[in-house]
């Protein structure tokens, strides 16, 4: 079987999520991660269709100055996810496409609310495994507008 090229990512890169009507979000590329994060102002959890699902607001460009981008999704799961500072929370995960480099595929990503980060989305480990290779040196190496 032959090995498939794996595709050249900066530590920072535009990303879409289509299932959500994203098509340009900045995305921190962080191989110390486990799992991917989609950082929200609000959530809430509501029921359709015998469903539990999940209502949320962010901000593309991580910035509170500009209008807020309404999503929601069903819930995949809840599950304890441990910060980098060390603290465990319970968090919210949906399972979403990720288009990137010229791949779309399902990822996992869980929300949470936390406040001034430049790049709203982390994509971790798990979504970037046996796909891409991080060079964290450089930062849009797939081009587009500056990060």
């Amino acid at each position: 079987m032959a090995e498939r090229a794996l595709i050249l990512l900066g530590w920072c890169e535009w990303v879409a999520l289509p299932e959500l009507g994203i098509t340009a979000i900045r995305a921190k590329i962080d191989t110390g991660a486990r799992s991917s994060s989609l950082h929200v102002d609000a959530q809430e959890s509501f029921q359709q269709a015998g469903r539990e699902w999940v209502r949320f607001r962010l901000h593309l460009d991580g910035a509170e100055a500009r209008e807020p981008v309404e999503c929601r999704a069903p819930v995949h799961d809840r599950r304890a996810v441990r910060d980098s500072g060390g603290h465990v929370t319970e968090r919210v995960f949906i399972l979403n496409r990720v288009a990137l480099a010229g791949q779309d595929y399902p990822i996992e990503l869980n929300l949470a609310a936390r406040r001034g980060l430049k790049f709203p989305l982390l994509l971790g480990r798990t979504a970037l495994a046996d796909r891409f290779l991080v060079d964290a040196a450089h930062r849009g190496l797939l081009g587009g507008e500056p990060l």
